[in-house]
């Protein structure tokens, strides 16, 4: 099965499980009367959100026509941008949402039900397991979407961790720690929210790779018969993809045929060592020899 495909399956999968897990956590604080578990209900609502932004945005990504002869693969990075978003202003309403309950002068607040634990461990087992599925998935495919999406299962398992805290809290005698429980999950979203956007901003502003990758191609391209010397290497993010940008030194003397296989050849080499290369373009510098001594030609 093909990228796009599986990450939609994945989506799917998790659009699903999110809406069944909404509705119980729903359900369940609505009528145990925990305002913790009502926003972890509304939490796991934005999930559903993100996933369908999810969707989008791989499904656009895969698409490549005469007006974008690079295809489209920072769509799958802006819809990360979009989903953080809405993450974040979630996060800050369920956070305001704890806090107002907290006031003074609200009134006696009251101990949940015991259907409020129970929906809370059942979400924290679904939604780890979806987590740890989608990581798998988003690893296999280098996908930035799925990883986003991983991360959001994970936030969401943190929530109803927090929740389960403040339920079985106010259900010993402090009743006041369902509404803090709003807080703390909050804190989780709000915090996800900015990670995953700063990592998804930097996919659609053209960042190179981490110095230890650049080495690596250095090192990939250095290899190959007939570089004589790597004098140039850039890269860039794009979506998942990385394009690279190479310059190598061949010897002046050899025919332009020789040279041009050479250059294919390390562009192959460079592409294979790195599957995440979507294109690895290269020029060749002459270099002659002079007693000994390799010297680059000027260009």
């Amino acid at each position: 099965m093909g990228k796009t495909k599986e990450a939609l399956r994945v989506s799917a999968l998790g659009i699903a499980a999110n809406t069944a897990l909404s509705l119980l956590k729903l359900l369940a604080g609505v009528f145990a009367g925990s305002a913790a578990m009502v926003s972890d209900a509304v939490h796991s609502m934005s999930d559903v959100a993100s996933s369908v932004i999810a969707m989008a945005g791989q499904k656009t990504s895969s698409r490549q026509d005469a007006n974008h002869s690079y295809g489209l693969e920072r769509m799958e990075s802006a819809a990360a941008v979009a989903l953080s978003g809405v993450l974040f202003f979630v996060g800050a309403g369920i956070g305001y949402a704890g806090l107002e309950q907290l006031m003074p002068g609200r009134g006696e607040l009251e101990a949940p039900g015991v259907l409020a634990a129970i929906a809370a461990i059942v979400s924290i087992g679904a939604k780890e397991a979806l987590c740890w599925y989608t990581m798998a998935k988003a690893a296999k495919y280098n996908s930035t979407g799925l990883m986003a999406e991983a991360k959001h299962h994970r936030t969401d398992a943190w929530s109803s961790i927090g929740s389960l805290a403040g339920i079985l809290g106010a259900r010993m005698g402090v009743p006041l720690l369902d509404p803090v429980a709003s807080v703390v999950i909050s804190i989780f979203v709000v915090k996800d929210a900015i990670e995953i956007f700063m990592k998804s901003i930097s996919q659609v502003t053209d960042k190179a790779c981490e110095p230890e990758t650049e080495e690596a191609m250095r090192a990939v391209a250095s290899s190959v018969d007939g570089v004589m010397s790597v004098d140039l290497l850039k890269t860039r993010l794009f979506g998942d993809k990385i394009y690279v940008d190479l310059e190598i030194g061949a010897q002046e003397s050899m025919p332009l045929s020789q040279t041009h296989a050479i250059a294919e050849s390390a562009r192959s080499h460079v592409e294979k060592a790195f599957p995440e290369v979507k294109s690895c373009m290269v020029h060749v510098n002459p270099v002659c020899e002079i007693e000994g001594e390799i010297e680059l030609e000027n260009k």
